[in-house]
């Protein structure tokens, strides 16, 4: 009889970890999937996050370098900076090189990797840029500066097969 009766009080503490197991199971679900739609939303804006932008907010073309040719303007550049604060009259001076998908059909095949002819016409948008800005902002924003000229280069072929703009200097 005592072999029965444990076998009962077994049975039933069987039954009651089930019960409890299966409310268990139901509640957490719940927090689990809340949870995990948490982490997915988390993920998907850190993804967002991690792939280059450009300041407009737009992907910036990923092309492999071996598609990639670099024209540098052959001479360096003199600009004048507006004038900040301490009333002085600042430069920036240095060489500035455009980056050209070789497999954008649009520009590329009118144009190529030579810009030479159209030198003149980047040489003014550089200048028309860093003019817009003072010794510090220049020095601050150099990369908001990179993004204005490149727009304004595309915009000037109206393509894209300019994808970069690279340049290095000093300020004086």
């Amino acid at each position: 009889m005592k072999k029965n009766l444990i076998s009962i009080i077994i049975l039933a503490l069987l039954v009651v970890n089930v019960v409890l197991t299966a409310i268990m199971m139901f509640s957490v679900t719940g927090a689990s999937r809340k949870t995990a739609a948490l982490v997915d939303n988390i993920s998907t804006a850190l993804n967002l996050e991690l792939t280059a932008k450009t300041e407009n907010g737009e992907n910036a073309i990923d092309v492999p370098m071996k598609d990639t040719e670099v024209y540098t303007i052959p001479e360096s550049i003199t600009v004048p900076l507006k004038v900040g604060e301490d009333g002085e009259s600042h430069f920036w001076m240095g060489t500035v090189g455009f980056s050209i998908n070789t497999k954008e059909k649009k520009g590329y095949k009118e144009y190529g990797s030579d810009l030479s002819p159209q030198e003149t016409l980047l040489r003014d948008i550089i200048g028309s840029v860093f003019g817009k800005y003072t010794l510090e902002e220049a020095r601050s924003n150099e990369s908001q500066i990179k993004q204005e000229i490149l727009h304004e280069v595309q915009d000037l072929f109206d393509s894209e097969f300019i994808f970069n703009v690279a340049f290095s200097g000093m300020y004086q």
